[in-house]
């Protein structure tokens, strides 16, 4: 029989307590308990953040888990934005156009954009652009293709836009696609098929992942993901959870998508799946069932959703680490 000191070069210690500092699959035997104990990983796991200053859903955002921005998300036409620096929020300079289910990007909570959207009353879908420095939001160039549910990812002077409905009281979904270079909106390849409610995840306008949604009007809830390489979109591996209004943060190769909802688990799902550009694994359920909420991370092993809505606006954030250690109690099952 092989023995864990022929597999491993060590033989495993007797202890009386556990160690205070174990290293990573450090194995032991607790004689005072009687059980085989390990350092090992727990996976993925969510965790409680900072709440932010205004409950909301339908934000954009942008950042990262310990420098994050939220804007125009309050479950209605609003200017409001919030910064986030790993554990509180600090309500920042508001908006130039009020509006709300819009979206954004950026790589942290001091350089982003912000684009699309809704108001209503009148009803009027939003071309609106705006850039933030990190103390105030400027109007820039707007998008060739006014409307809200719009998806995006990017960062500042580099996003894409892509999805949503355009038009009111008529709303028609588009598979339209935006390129942003810093000063304007370039139209580039539609998406394959149209669709609003889409989770955008990227780090650039130049791979990017259009994840799940809906067509308009459509009971059925996707799991189609597009993957976008600065020139074309073409259809990779869906997700496990056919879903609309999921949060994602990431890049195209490594990515988390929290929450959102499907026609079985209403008002929200607290499903989470990570990417590893080859693969969609089903993860740590967050602790709150979320949709059209806000995401920030730089991969799958980082970042923060926040806001959204489970039957009332959310103003809580979660966080997300992976891997995360712990002494683990082993059996041989």
């Amino acid at each position: 029989m092989t023995t864990f000191k022929e597999i491993s070069g060590q033989l495993i210690r007797t202890l009386s307590s556990d160690p205070a500092n174990p290293l990573e699959g450090q194995i032991w035997y607790n004689s005072t308990i009687g059980v085989l104990k390990g350092y090992a990983s727990l996976g993925g796991v969510w965790s409680s953040g900072g709440t932010m200053n205004i409950a909301g859903n339908g934000q954009g955002s942008a950042g990262t888990q310990t420098s994050a921005l939220s804007f125009l998300g309050s479950g209605g036409p609003t200017t409001n934005s919030e910064s986030y620096n790993g554990s509180a929020w600090t309500t920042t300079s508001p908006l130039n156009t009020s509006r709300y289910i819009a979206d954004g990007c950026g790589a942290s909570n001091t350089a982003a954009l912000a684009f699309g959207g809704f108001v209503f009353p009148p009803g009027a879908s939003q071309s609106a652009t705006e850039s933030w420095n990190g103390t105030s939001w400027t109007t820039v160039n707007s998008l060739n293709t006014a409307r809200q549910y719009i998806a995006g990812a990017g960062i500042q002077t580099a996003a894409l836009a892509f999805g949503g409905n355009s038009g009111f009281p008529v709303q028609t979904t588009v598979a339209a696609t935006e390129s942003w270079n810093g000063t304007s909106w370039t139209n580039v390849n539609s998406l394959p098929s149209a669709r609003l409610q889409i989770a955008g995840i990227g780090a650039t306008n130049t791979a990017v992942l259009a994840v799940a949604g809906n067509a308009n009007g459509s009971p059925t809830y996707l799991t189609t993901v597009d993957s976008w390489n600065g020139t074309s979109w073409s259809n990779i591996a869906g997700i496990n959870t056919a879903r609309n209004s999921a949060s994602g943060f990431g890049s195209q190769t490594s990515a988390i998508l929290a929450g959102g909802i499907d026609a079985t688990n209403p008002p929200a799902l607290t499903t989470t799946e990570s990417w590893d550009g080859i693969t969609w694994v089903t993860t740590a359920n967050l602790a709150n069932g979320r949709n059209q909420s806000g995401g920030a991370g730089t991969g799958n092993s980082s970042g923060a959703v926040f806001g959204g809505d489970n039957s009332a606006a959310l103003s809580s954030t979660e966080e997300y680490t992976d891997p995360v250690f712990a002494t683990q109690t082993l059996t041989t099952s």
